[in-house]
C-alpha cells in the first residue's frame, strides 16, 4: 500500500490528480491510512465524489477488520504493556 500511496503523491505533483486518486483508492482498500487521508482531503475540497470516497472508506474499514484477530490484539496489548 505504501508504494501506491507514493505513486499517488507523484501523480498529484505532476498534475494528474485523477490518476493519483486511483492509486490512493487502491492503497486505502488495502488499509493504508495515509491514502485514506489523501482521499479525505480531496473530498473536502470537492475533487473527489462522495460515492468514491464512501466506497474507499468502507473498503478501508473492511481491510482493517479483516486484519484483526485475537492473536494480533494480544500481541499488541503485550507490546504496549512492555513499553
Amino acid at each position: 500500500p505504501m508504494a501506491r500511496y507514493n505513486l499517488g503523491c507523484v501523480e498529484e505533483e505532476n498534475g494528474r490528480f485523477e490518476r493519483a486518486v486511483k492509486h490512493w483508492i487502491i492503497a486505502a482498500n488495502l488499509g493504508d491510512d495515509k491514502s485514506l487521508n489523501a482521499l479525505k482531503k480531496g473530498y473536502a475540497v470537492g475533487r473527489i465524489q462522495k460515492e468514491d470516497f464512501a466506497a474507499a472508506l468502507r473498503a478501508h474499514q473492511a481491510a482493517l477488520d479483516a486484519a484483526k484477530s485475537p492473536q494480533r490484539e494480544a500481541a499488541e496489548a503485550a507490546r504496549l504493556n512492555n513499553h
